[in-house]
């Protein structure tokens, strides 16, 4: 993977204002805007001329003889490794799902913070799917690609906790011992909605479908006797 610092992204919208409010936040993470447009066609050879490490998409995006997902399939075919984040209008199930199948990393509503979007992307660098979108947390796990479900009972709790960030593994830990999604954001300092993103990480990568799942899978495998250890909390939800 390159240094942030010279990583390149090409972004494709049909709004110019979306674009460069994109592209001022890319820049302040040190990623440089290779290029931009609002057709898809013209999309392809920018990525084919840049091979940029990141691409933005609105998949509602087209031009006559090609919609933003053949956008996208073809892109990810061009550069291997191409990042791929999605952005789109609305949290449609079945969008999500097709934005994944073409080979998305993230899926990032319009409506999303700068905040949101700036984790999306560093996400997207550790080979980790982000979704961004108001979700309730039954609709989240829904619409996630399906995991593997099932724990090997021979597998060391190293390697089934490794998929979870240290932010991951710290909710997993509050939301098990109860906080309320509140309660965790006021604990962390981050917005409750940043919390409900990171829960649909976790059901995602555990196979859960939802809280309590997640919180059973956790208990069973020592996680939070592990990261726990004297870090107490006792918070008023």
């Amino acid at each position: 993977m390159q240094d942030s610092a010279a990583r390149t992204a090409v972004l494709v919208d049909r709004h110019p204002l979306w674009i460069a409010g994109a592209e001022r936040l890319l820049e302040n993470m040190g990623i440089t805007v290779v290029g931009s447009t609002a057709s898809t066609l013209d999309a392809v050879a920018l990525v084919a001329r840049h091979e940029p490490d990141l691409l933005m998409i609105d998949v509602s995006t087209a031009d006559p003889a090609m919609d933003g997902l053949t956008c996208l399939r073809l892109a990810m075919a061009r550069v291997p490794g191409l990042r791929a984040i999605v952005v789109s209008p609305d949290n449609d199930p079945d969008r999500i799902r097709a934005a994944f199948a073409a080979g998305a990393k993230a899926y990032v509503v319009t409506s999303a913070s700068e905040d949101d979007v700036s984790a999306a992307v560093r996400q997207v660098f550790e080979a980790q799917i982000y979704v961004v979108s108001p979700f309730t947390e039954e609709t989240t796990a829904e619409a996630l690609p399906a995991p593997l479900n099932g724990i090997n009972p021979e597998e060391t709790l190293d390697a089934l906790v490794s998929p979870l960030t240290p932010r991951e593994r710290e909710i997993l830990v509050h939301a098990s011992e109860g906080l309320s999604n509140a309660a965790i954001a006021r604990v962390l300092c981050v917005a409750e909605q940043t919390v409900k993103f990171h829960l649909s990480n976790i059901y995602r990568k555990l196979g859960a479908s939802n809280r309590t799942e997640a919180s059973r899978w956790a208990q069973r495998h020592g996680l939070l006797v592990a990261d726990r250890g004297d870090r107490r909390l006792a918070v008023s939800s």
